[in-house]
């Protein structure tokens, strides 16, 4: 299991979905080796206080920071007249008694769960990547695909699905399926995200597009012939149309 697919959505989707919250301004700061040194003390100290002069700080019960994470709500609470801020500790997010978290959500990307997933994120989870050049297999057998590395997202389970994709710059929506997984027909092993667009003609490469994932058709399977796989894809298609 790749330990660096983690990310549900990447950084400029976080952005997206914060700036429908309204909110102001947003500080990405990089986590380097200087930053990881900064005990939790001086952490309220020079970047709560003196740098950011927080009203309201707003953490959830597990949230740790500082040298060796030894910084814990316990702090911040016994800190906040000191430093003339209020500690909002808002209770996790339950549906049916089940905190929903990250970690819940990867699970039910990763167990072919998209319907839930979905429904828990109230969006279409989608993956942002550009087209690459491929081997061009997919045009060999007359399904032409968009071919996108899926960098550091989460890995849901491989398999075929309906997608509604969006090319950067452009109004448009399309319709078309993707193959998310590794390709053992032909002997692949890096995973891949292969887009097929019902009736569009037209260069992608290089092009940044948004695949939003909105139903799991069936799992990979390897097929003994480029003939088996061809029928399949065309089943696929019918399924998704």
């Amino acid at each position: 299991k790749n330990i660096k697919n983690y990310r549900i959505s990447n950084f400029n989707q976080k952005i997206e979905n914060f700036s429908k919250f309204n909110i102001d301004f947003l500080i990405n700061k990089k986590f380097d080796k200087s930053f990881s040194k900064i005990t939790c003390n001086k952490f309220i100290e020079n970047i709560l206080f003196k740098k950011l002069n927080s009203a309201y700080i707003f953490v959830s019960n597990n949230f740790r920071f500082g040298f060796k994470r030894e910084g814990d709500v316990k702090l911040l609470k016994k800190k906040q007249n000191q430093y003339n801020y209020k500690l909002i500790n808002p209770k996790p997010f339950l549906v049916k008694k089940k905190i929903i978290s990250s970690t819940f959500i990867r699970k039910l990307l990763e167990n072919g769960n998209l319907k839930k997933a979905n429904f828990l994120l109230s969006r279409n989870w989608c993956i942002e990547g550009v087209v690459q050049r491929g081997r061009m297999l997919g045009k060999t057998i007359g399904f032409p695909t968009c071919n996108i590395d899926i960098g550091n997202y989460v890995i849901a389970r491989p398999g075929v699905y309906f997608v509604k994709v969006k090319v950067k710059n452009s109004k448009k929506v399309l319709k078309g399926i993707a193959n998310l997984g590794y390709r053992p027909t032909f002997d692949q092993n890096k995973i891949l995200l292969e887009v097929n667009l019902f009736n569009f003609s037209g260069n992608l490469y290089n092009k940044k597009l948004s695949v939003n994932f909105i139903k799991f058709i069936r799992g990979e399977k390897k097929f003994k012939s480029i003939d088996q796989l061809k029928n399949q894809i065309k089943k696929d298609i019918k399924i998704a149309k």
